[in-house]
C-alpha cells in the first residue's frame, strides 16, 4: 500500500477535521460567541483523530465512531441548552432539573409565534441535528478510512499519548484540581473545553442529587411549626399578594425604563396617599431571572429557596406548610388566581389553597393577547367578582389571603391594552380591538429595540392597573403586597442581579407593621437598601401580621 495521499484526499481530511474542530469549539455562552473563539484550538481534536486513524474502519472503528458521535452530539446539545438558559435565565442548564424547560419553551414559542412557525422552527432544529450527526459520521469516516499509510499510523501512535496528557492537564488546571508550573501551562496550545464541560455536567449531576437530599431535610424543619394564630392582626381585611410578571430592578436602574415607570409610580403614590392609603417599598431577591415564575411563587409561599425545578419538585413531595396552609388554618380563605394556566394545575393542591382559579375559571370571553391569556385588568376584576363581591368585614365572610399572578407583562409583550373604565370590563370582549392590533410578535421580535420598547409599555400597563385597582378599593382597602416575580431576560433588562421591587399598600395601621430596615415610605425603594431574600418573605409576612408567630 502506498504511503502517499492524493490531493483530493488531503482536502477531504482537512475538511473533515474542520467539522470536528468547529463542533469542539462550539461556545455555550453568548459572551463567548466571538471571532476569537475560532482561534481556541481544541485539545481533544488530535486525540480524536489519532484514535480514528489507529482503529480504522473495521468493526472496532465503527463502534468507536458511534460512541464518539453520541458523546459529541450530547455535549453539543448541552452547550446549546446552556446558551439558551444563559440568554433567558442568566445561568447554565442543569440536566437533572431543567428538562421541564423544553415544554415551557415550546409553549412560549407556540404562544409567541403561532403553532405553524413554532413547528417549523422545531422541525428545522431537528433537521439541523440530523445534519450535524450525518456530518460527524462522514468526518470521522474520512479519517477512519484513510487507507492507513504507515507514516500516518506511526504519527498517530506517537501523538495520542502527549495529546491526551495535554488535554487532561488542561482540564485539571481549569477545574483547579491541580496547578501546573507556569511554563508547562503556557506551553499547552489550546483548551479541552468540550471534555471539561462533559466532566462538569457529570459532577453537576452528582452535586444536584446531594443538594436535593439536603433540601428535603431542610423542608422538614419549619420555624413556624407550632405557632399561631397567624395573620390575626390583619383582622377582617383581605391580604392580596400580587405578582407583576417580569417586574424587576430594571424599572429603576435602566434609563430606558426609569422615566416611564418612575412617573407612573409617582402618580400612583400621590393618588393613593390622597385616598388615605399608606405605602412601603423595598427589595426582594428572586431565586432566578428571566422566567420560571412558579419558582418565585413557591419560594415566597414555602419559605424555602427554589432556584431550580428539582427543588420545586422536592418541595411538592414534602410536608412543608406554606403561607396558605397557615392562613387557612387560621380561618382565612386562601385562593390562587392564575390566568397563565390554561390547563389544570395539579401541583396547586400542594400549596393549601381553598380554591384555585385557572384561566378557564376566570370567565374571560375576549381574545388572547398571544401567549397572554387575558389583560391584568380583567384578572383583577375576576378576583373581585369571584371572591370579593361581599365587602370585607361582612359577617360570615372569611377574610382572604389571595395570590394573584398577573401576566400582561409576560413576553412577548405584544399587544398591550390601555387601562379602561372598570365598569366596562364585562366579559373581556371589550379588549378585542387591542388583542388583534399592531404587529405580531414574530415581526416585533426581529428588532431588540422594539422588544425593549414593548417591555417598557407592558410593565407600565401592569403598574397602572394595580395602582388603579388599589385606588378603586381605597374606601375599604385590603392589604396589598405587590412584587415582581423576577427580573426579565438580560438582553431586555440591561441590568444584572436578581432584585425585584416590593410595594406594600393598604390601611396605614397594617402597612406600618412592616416598618423596619429595608422598607421606605412611598412607592420607591431605597436604592441602597438591602434586599430581602424571597425565602424570608413568608416568615416576614406572618410575623408582621400575627400576634404569636415564632
Amino acid at each position: 500500500m502506498s504511503g502517499r495521499i492524493a490531493p483530493q484526499a488531503i482536502a477531504r481530511h482537512i475538511l473533515a477535521a474542520a467539522v470536528l474542530y468547529l463542533l469542539l469549539i462550539q461556545p455555550n455562552h453568548p459572551a463567548a460567541m466571538t471571532w476569537g473563539a475560532l482561534r481556541a484550538f481544541p485539545l481533544e481534536l488530535p486525540v480524536i483523530l489519532s484514535l480514528l486513524v489507529l482503529t480504522g474502519n473495521g468493526w472496532t472503528g465503527r463502534v468507536l465512531r458511534a460512541v464518539l458521535i453520541t458523546l459529541l452530539m450530547a455535549v453539543a446539545l448541552l452547550k446549546l441548552a446552556d446558551f439558551g438558559t444563559f440568554v433567558a435565565f442568566n445561568r447554565g442548564f442543569n440536566l437533572l432539573v431543567d428538562l421541564n424547560l423544553l415544554h415551557a419553551g415550546w409553549t412560549l414559542a407556540q404562544g409567541t409565534f403561532g403553532m405553524a412557525l413554532a413547528m417549523l422552527a422545531g422541525l428545522g432544529a431537528l433537521g439541523a441535528l440530523v445534519l450535524m450527526a450525518g456530518m460527524l459520521w462522514w468526518a470521522t469516516g474520512v479519517w477512519a478510512r484513510h487507507g492507513r499509510p504507515g507514516w500516518l499510523r506511526v504519527t498517530a501512535a506517537i501523538l495520542i499519548l502527549p495529546a491526551t496528557v495535554a488535554a487532561v492537564a488542561e482540564v485539571g488546571q481549569a477545574r483547579r484540581l491541580w496547578s501546573l508550573p507556569a511554563p508547562v501551562a503556557d506551553a499547552i496550545p489550546g483548551a479541552a473545553f468540550t471534555a471539561r464541560l462533559a466532566l462538569e455536567r457529570v459532577m453537576q449531576f452528582a452535586e444536584t442529587r446531594a443538594e436535593l437530599a439536603a433540601f428535603r431535610t431542610a423542608a422538614r424543619t419549619d420555624p413556624m411549626a407550632g405557632g399561631g394564630p397567624f395573620l390575626d392582626l390583619a383582622g377582617d381585611r383581605d391580604v392580596i399578594l400580587i405578582y407583576v410578571e417580569s417586574y424587576g430592578r430594571a424599572s429603576f436602574d435602566n434609563p430606558l425604563y426609569r422615566p416611564t415607570h418612575s412617573a407612573t409610580l409617582r402618580q400612583i403614590g400621590a393618588d393613593l396617599d390622597g385616598r388615605g392609603l399608606a405605602m412601603r417599598s423595598g427589595w426582594a431577591v428572586a431565586p432566578m431571572t428571566g422566567g420560571q415564575s412558579w419558582l418565585a411563587h413557591g419560594t415566597v409561599a414555602s419559605g424555602l429557596w427554589l432556584d431550580d425545578q428539582g427543588r420545586y419538585r422536592a418541595l411538592l413531595a414534602s410536608e412543608r406548610q406554606t403561607l396558605f396552609h397557615y392562613a387557612s388554618a387560621s380561618g382565612r380563605r386562601s385562593v390562587a388566581i392564575m390566568p397563565a394556566h390554561v390547563f389544570p394545575w395539579p401541583e396547586g393542591a400542594y400549596f393549601g389553597f381553598d380554591a384555585i382559579y385557572n384561566a378557564p375559571d376566570l370567565g374571560y370571553e375576549g381574545q388572547p393577547f398571544n401567549w397572554v391569556t387575558m389583560p391584568d385588568q380583567f384578572t383583577l376584576t375576576a378576583l373581585d367578582r369571584l371572591e370579593r363581591t361581599r365587602p370585607q368585614g361582612t359577617p360570615g365572610r372569611d377574610p382572604l389571603l389571595a395570590q394573584v399572578a398577573l401576566v400582561s407583562s409576560h413576553a412577548p409583550w405584544v399587544p398591550i391594552p390601555p387601562v379602561i373604565d372598570w365598569e366596562a370590563v364585562g366579559d373581556g370582549t371589550v379588549f378585542d380591538p387591542w388583542a388583534t392590533s399592531g404587529d405580531p410578535p414574530d415581526v416585533v421580535w426581529r428588532d431588540h429595540d422594539r422588544v425593549r420598547e414593548q417591555y417598557r409599555r407592558a410593565i407600565d400597563y401592569s403598574l397602572q392597573t394595580v395602582g388603579s385597582w388599589a385606588a378603586r378599593h381605597a374606601d375599604n382597602p385590603p392589604l396589598i403586597i405587590m412584587l415582581g416575580d423576577h427580573q426579565t431576560a438580560g438582553f431586555v433588562s440591561g441590568v444584572t442581579g436578581f432584585d425585584v421591587p416590593v410595594h406594600i399598600i393598604g390601611p396605614p395601621d397594617l402597612v406600618a407593621r412592616f416598618d423596619g430596615p429595608g422598607w421606605q415610605a412611598g412607592m420607591f425603594p431605597d436604592p441602597a437598601a438591602p434586599a430581602l431574600r424571597m425565602d424570608a418573605m413568608r416568615d416576614v409576612i406572618l410575623r408582621a401580621l400575627s400576634s404569636d408567630a415564632p
